[in-house]
C-alpha cells in the first residue's frame, strides 16, 4: 500500500489490536477498581485507541482530551509544543495518559512532568505501541500493548503527514530494496 512517497505493508491486524486493547482495559479495570481515573488521550493519534479502550473500561472514569505534537514527517522533532485542552482541574486526580505510540519518550516525559506539577494524585501512562528508544530510556509506561523496534507505522490513528489514520490495521513502512536486489 502506498501513502504519499512511502510503501507500507500490513503489520498488526485489527483483530490482534482489539484483543490487546481488551487485555489492557482488563488490567486498568483491576488496577483502578477503587478509583475514578481521568483518562487523558493525547490527540490526534490516540483517538481510535482511546475510543476502543474506553468501550472496554467498566469502572467509573472521566475523559478529557489534550493535544501536543513533536512530529514532522516520519521523525520526532524532540520539541514538545504546548499541552492544550485539559479544561478541568486535575489536582488530586488519578490521571491515565493515553498515547498511541511512545517513540523517544520525550513528549510523554514532559506531559507527565506538567501533570505532576498540577498536583495530580497519580500519573500513569498507557500506550498501544512503544519503540526501542523509549525502552532504552527506561521511561515508565505502566501499560504497553506492543513493543516495536524502530519501524515507522501508520493506521489505527497513526499517520504519515496526516494520512493513513483511518485504516483499521497497523502498517509498517516497507524497506526499500537494497542496491542489487529486486
Amino acid at each position: 500500500m502506498q501513502v504519499k512517497d512511502l510503501e507500507f505493508k500490513k503489520f498488526i491486524t485489527a483483530k490482534t489490536i482489539a484483543e490487546k486493547v481488551a487485555g489492557l482495559a482488563h488490567k486498568i479495570n483491576h488496577d483502578y477498581k477503587d478509583k475514578t481515573p481521568v483518562l487523558l488521550p493525547v490527540l490526534n493519534g490516540s483517538f481510535m485507541f482511546a475510543a476502543d479502550l474506553l468501550k472496554e473500561i467498566k469502572i467509573p472514569c472521566r475523559v478529557s482530551f489534550v493535544k501536543t505534537s513533536s512530529y514532522s514527517g516520519t521523525t520526532s522533532t524532540g520539541q514538545l509544543k504546548t499541552l492544550i485542552g485539559h479544561d478541568e482541574s486535575l489536582f488530586n486526580q488519578h490521571i491515565l495518559i493515553v498515547e498511541d505510540i511512545v517513540d523517544t519518550g520525550l513528549t510523554l516525559e514532559k506531559i507527565i512532568e506538567e501533570l505532576r506539577g498540577l498536583g495530580a494524585k497519580s500519573v500513569e501512562a498507557i500506550t498501544l505501541l512503544r519503540k526501542k528508544p523509549a525502552r532504552e530510556k527506561q521511561l515508565d509506561v505502566k501499560y504497553v500493548g506492543f513493543d516495536l523496534e524502530t519501524e515507522f507505522v501508520l493506521g489505527y490513528g497513526l499517520d504519515y503527514d496526516g494520512l493513513g489514520r483511518n485504516y483499521k490495521d497497523i502498517y509498517k513502512q516497507q524497506e526499500p530494496p537494497k542496491a542489487g536486489q529486486n
